[in-house]
């Protein structure tokens, strides 16, 4: 798209290099913030990518973050596996978790879909809380070696944050992603031209895994505590959802804004507690009624403006 939208190439570059010198001229504050930005923003890309680009409603995302957070609680704790690697091979237990999950989930639809996913995150929230190995439901302390600098950290959260919108952007690009997005229109008109529905739902279901489990291995490196009943909590999927959905699902963009509008909110509200969700619900209502399709979803109808097309032209 030409007029005033060549030039976001140029703003996207100035983002990247902006994100990426943090450390260099932010202070404490605007690195834990940015900090915090990238990793909810790989988590919450992937949630867009199997939700608004591949219909498939997961409710258990959690099972992933929790799974991978004790993988890399474990091997740093009991085994003294460099802090790193810990969180690759989080990244690849979360594979491996959705592999198995997907032998009985897959065989389910819409909103039994969901419902599947969310009942395996229950079962791991019972199994890991119940778990002697793992100290029951008093949490482990992450405990590496050599602990990462604050410095090290960012920078490992910003490779997930820009690395999730990358292969966001790419999969879309694909004849994956083209599979993608005409099976979430019409499953069975999409089977009609050719898609292949199982191989295309578990390479999303699989990528999705795998890249949300490795940024929540570096985000509890980051915490340094990991407890089950947080680990697995629905409260991730909310969090999620408050994210895609006030800024556009189905759109690059949306992830992008809705993260940045979240994490602001997240630390203003952090002294309401428990109650601090609630006031996310009454937010994400009041935006929803104001922009119906989120902030960039409602922004692409009206105006078309578009900084990242997943359709290739």
């Amino acid at each position: 798209m030409e007029g005033p939208f060549k030039y976001r190439w140029h703003l996207l570059g100035f983002l990247f290099v902006a994100f990426a010198t943090v450390p260099l001229w932010g202070s404490d504050y605007v690195l834990l913030f940015c900090l915090l930005y990238c990793l909810y923003l790989g988590m919450s890309q992937m949630w867009n990518l199997l939700v608004g680009y591949s219909g498939l409603l997961s409710l258990g995302q959690q099972a992933f973050i929790g799974f991978s957070g004790y993988s890399v609680a474990v091997l740093t704790n009991y085994y003294g596996v460099y802090v790193w690697l810990s969180v690759l091979i989080g990244g690849l237990f979360s594979v491996l978790l959705a592999l198995f999950m997907s032998l009985f989930i897959f065989r389910m639809k819409g909103i039994y879909f969901a419902i599947g996913t969310w009942i395996f995150a229950e079962m791991l929230l019972l199994w890991f809380s119940n778990w002697k190995y793992v100290k029951y439901g008093t949490g482990l302390f992450i405990k590496p070696s050599h602990p990462p600098s604050m410095t090290t950290i960012y920078y490992m959260a910003f490779i997930m944050g820009a690395g999730a919108l990358a292969a966001s952007y790419l999969i879309l690009r694909s004849r994956i992603g083209l599979g993608l997005m005409a099976m979430r229109d019409d499953e069975e008109v999409s089977e009609t031209m050719g898609v292949e529905i199982f191989r295309s739902k578990l390479f999303c279901f699989l990528v999705a895994a795998f890249i949300t489990g490795t940024t929540a291995g570096v985000l509890y490196v980051f915490q340094i505590f990991i407890q089950p009943y947080k680990a697995f909590a629905i409260d991730w999927t909310v969090v999620l959802v408050f994210i895609v959905i006030i800024g556009g699902i189905g759109t690059l963009e949306g992830p992008i804004i809705g993260t940045f509008i979240y994490v602001l909110l997240s630390q203003w509200l952090a002294e309401y507690g428990h109650i601090s969700l609630l006031l996310l619900g009454v937010i994400a209502i009041t935006i929803i009624l104001v922009a119906p399709k989120g902030i960039m979803g409602t922004l692409q109808e009206k105006t078309g403006f578009q900084v990242l097309s997943p359709r290739r032209v």
